[in-house]
């Protein structure tokens, strides 16, 4: 089956809203940021979305492309290293992203708002560079 182009660029769109939404929660002061529990589980929550359909993207080309779907989170983005939609050494960099979503969303006792506050500027620099790169590999898609 080839690469879906449609549901890459719906995810590649979802993500980007996301990353709208985001922006004004990550730029906010560290001391307003830990004090409005509104404002973090709304961040935590745009993070967990916005991984989970970069997840979403790399298995799709993983499997599509490499014909097997990677063992875990971590790998897919390695994968999408060894595909070549993403330079190596920033794929070993966003992979770290997928134990954020996992915490997100399995440990909600254990996470520090802190680590999330953090975890969101980096986002704001690392997932409009993924964009680029997937957008740059769907543009040489027939």
């Amino acid at each position: 089956m080839p690469i879906d182009h449609e549901v890459l660029v719906r995810k590649s769109t979802l993500i980007a809203e996301d990353l709208v939404r985001l922006r004004p929660l990550a730029d906010m002061p560290a001391d307003d940021y830990l004090s409005r529990v509104d404002v973090q589980l709304a961040t935590e929550r745009l993070l967990e979305r916005m991984i989970g359909r970069m997840l979403d993207v790399n298995y799709h080309v993983a499997v599509e492309m490499g014909g097997t779907a990677p063992r875990d989170f971590f790998e897919s983005f390695l994968r999408m290293a060894e595909l070549k939609v993403l330079p190596p050494d920033f794929a070993r960099q966003i992979a770290q992203t997928a134990g954020l979503r996992n915490r997100l969303a399995h440990e909600y006792n254990d996470i520090d708002p802190r680590q999330v506050y953090q975890a969101a500027g980096r986002a704001l620099v690392n997932i409009p560079i993924y964009l680029d790169h997937l957008q740059q590999f769907l543009d040489t898609l027939p």
